[in-house]
């Protein structure tokens, strides 16, 4: 394989590989943080090189001579001992983005069109836009044009604090959905930051900066079990709220029932001055409220590693918590509808008591076959006649 003489197919390859597809290379070009020109050597062949393949060293010279902007090209007079005195491309220089988008040609001429009719839009709110549009190139690309020109309508319509303490969706903006507005926030607040000399970045992110509030990410079921505690709650059977909420929002009723899951919480029978709070799986955060210490309350879980790992964090929070149905007597009497759990939790569980601990290390080890019993497979008058007792 020869080791002399770039043909300008194989610098274009290079080029691509080095420049074009090599996404932090090329977004530096752009920026001016990797400055051009870029400088090839052709590596023009040593006299033995060219005698040993004269019919490569013509094709070699003939390929650049035919090189349409030889401006970019350095050529050498070399005397050859054998072949006299050659001229002899010596170098390829490109001096700017535009000479490398062209060198490369097809897709890139194709892709640079893209880039200048998605960034025109945004660029004629200010010139300062191009750092941040060319550091989030891979999104800008992601953009249709209708969406470019959209987020060339928002900007100027965003200021400081004009959520009001409402949530993003209900920003009075005009000409633009705010759907498209939540899916590109991650988008628009570099370059409102840039705009705005920092203000978004100083005042923790753009929801902070536009005085939005976060739409809850986490949510739980909480369910009255009795007619008391059904009043209580405005005389709603079900609600739906952000565990957020429970840090501040005690429930009414004397106890207080934690379920893992949401298919189990339905299967939960009527409890005096009860009230459950469903679905939260390892989201047990929320049970630090200090409302909580004034309840009784009891954690309802599989009867696998990770369910006695949820209950010891509740615990940790709570340290009054009590375990309901994950003993002994309701593994036992529910074996047969055990099944192998995917994924087993490893580590120490520091808030069991020493029989849950027994019971844990029970499940875990197999010892009683498989080792997981889901909340879903306990029978219900065991589950009524338990939590009746309880």
């Amino acid at each position: 394989m020869r080791n002399w003489g770039l043909l300008p197919e194989e610098v274009r390859n290079k080029l691509r590989k080095t420049e074009w597809d090599h996404t932090q290379h090329l977004k530096k070009r752009l920026l001016g943080e990797r400055p051009f020109p870029i400088t090839i050597n052709l590596r023009y062949p040593t006299g033995k090189q060219a005698l040993d393949d004269l019919a490569g060293f013509h094709a070699f010279i003939d390929a650049w001579q035919a090189w349409p902007k030889q401006n970019q090209l350095v050529w050498k007079q070399i005397q050859y001992p054998q072949l006299g005195e050659k001229r002899v491309p010596s170098q390829l220089t490109l001096d700017a983005i535009q000479a490398l988008i062209e060198f490369i040609g097809g897709d890139a001429e194709k892709r640079s069109q893209q880039w200048q009719q998605r960034i025109s839009p945004i660029l004629d709110i200010s010139q300062k836009l191009y750092p941040p549009l060319i550091k989030q190139l891979k999104k800008l690309e992601s953009l249709s044009l209708d969406e470019a020109q959209m987020i060339g309508q928002l900007l100027p319509q965003l200021s400081q604090g004009m959520g009001q303490g409402g949530y993003l969706r209900a920003l009075p903006v005009i000409g633009v959905d705010t759907k498209f507005m939540e899916t590109h926030q991650s988008f628009i607040a570099p370059l409102l930051d840039v705009l705005h000399d920092g203000a978004i970045s100083e005042h923790g992110g753009l929801m902070a900066w536009l005085g939005c509030i976060d739409v809850p990410g986490d949510w739980l079921l909480v369910r009255p079990l009795c007619p008391a505690t059904t009043q209580a709650m405005g005389g709603l059977s079900i609600l739906r709220i952000p565990t957020g909420m429970l840090l501040s929002t005690p429930l009414p009723g004397e106890r207080l029932i934690v379920v893992e899951n949401d298919q189990s919480g339905y299967a939960v029978p009527a409890l005096p001055d009860t009230v459950a709070v469903i679905g939260g799986g390892r989201n047990v955060a929320w049970m630090a409220a200090p409302w909580l210490r004034q309840k009784q309350v009891g954690y309802w879980g599989d009867l696998d590693s990770w369910g006695f790992l949820f209950l010891s964090q509740a615990r940790q929070h709570q340290p009054h918590v009590e375990s309901l149905l994950m003993d002994r007597e309701t593994l036992l009497s529910h074996r047969k509808r055990m099944v192998e759990e995917p994924d087993s939790y490893s580590g120490l569980l520091a808030y069991l008591t020493e029989t849950e601990r027994m019971v844990f290390q029970e499940i875990r080890d197999g010892t009683h076959g498989n080792t997981r019993l889901e909340q879903e497979r306990l029978s219900a008058d065991h589950i009524l006649n338990r939590l009746l007792s309880w």
